[in-house]
């Protein structure tokens, strides 16, 4: 059983199960974080409590990084006048990107949601700091981008986190990013790599993902997105036969 975690940030007790792995419970709730994940962009005014977010700060910052450079930093914005001048660079970027579709495609997608700046009481700006670890990164010299992947996973952490705590999250990813350095005044070395909002969703959780639900595109298949072997192989011998049709409702 976990800790209930309360004023602030606690260390959960144990949760192993047999083998090292966790136990039933323990899994299926993480289960249930991963496949419960939404983007949220419709969200209630009452503020994400101080140790909620801290919860939130803090399973970020456990994230996997490559050379444990730990590249992140975490920009916190409630300023309405801070956030009025993103909803603006994200209106700009919002009117470019409509116009790059045809109609009836570009009514389609101006029909959409993707606002959420408008009604989030909070902002979380993440970043990466390719500098934090010195010239030279373990492990990252023959993927020098690995930095920007760890901060990535910092996301994901928050995300998957801020489902447990019932708080909805949306990764806005219509912002120029010299224009927000500007705004939020980040070094020029210090790249944004997520601008999100925070809060509690008016309408709850939705069942599937909202572009989803609109008609916009749909899942693909897990298994026509397993190779065995080498690239574009969809089944290999009788080792992979069991797992292949595990896949297949997948």
């Amino acid at each position: 059983m976990t800790q209930e975690p309360t004023g602030g940030v606690q260390k959960p007790s144990s949760v192993e199960g047999p083998k090292g792995g966790f136990s039933t419970e323990a899994k299926r709730a993480v289960y249930a974080a991963i496949f419960g994940r939404r983007t949220v962009r419709c969200f209630r005014p009452d503020p994400v409590p101080e140790d909620v977010l801290a919860r939130l700060l803090a399973a970020a910052h456990r994230a996997p990084s490559v050379g444990f450079s730990q590249p992140w930093d975490f920009l916190l914005v409630r300023e309405p006048k801070t956030r009025g001048r993103i909803g603006q660079l994200f209106g700009k970027a919002h009117r470019a990107e409509a116009n790059l579709f045809d109609e009836p495609q570009r009514s389609k997608y101006l029909s959409l949601e993707l606002d959420s700046l408008s009604t989030a009481p909070l902002n979380v700006c993440v970043t990466c700091d390719p500098t934090r670890a010195g010239p030279i990164v373990a492990n990252s010299t023959a993927i020098p981008e690995a930095d920007l992947y760890s901060v990535c996973l910092a996301v994901e952490n928050l995300w998957l986190a801020a489902r447990a705590e019932g708080v909805g999250v949306d990764w806005v990813s219509l912002l120029d990013r010299a224009e927000l350095r500007e705004v939020l005044g980040i070094p020029p070395h210090v790249v944004p790599v997520a601008y999100l909002s925070l809060g509690y969703p008016k309408d709850g959780f939705p069942e599937e993902p909202l572009l989803e639900s609109a008609g916009w595109g749909e899942r693909l298949p897990l298994r026509s997105l397993v190779s065995y072997e080498e690239w574009g192989r969809r089944a290999h011998e009788d080792r992979w036969e069991e797992l292949d049709a595990l896949l297949e409702d997948s």
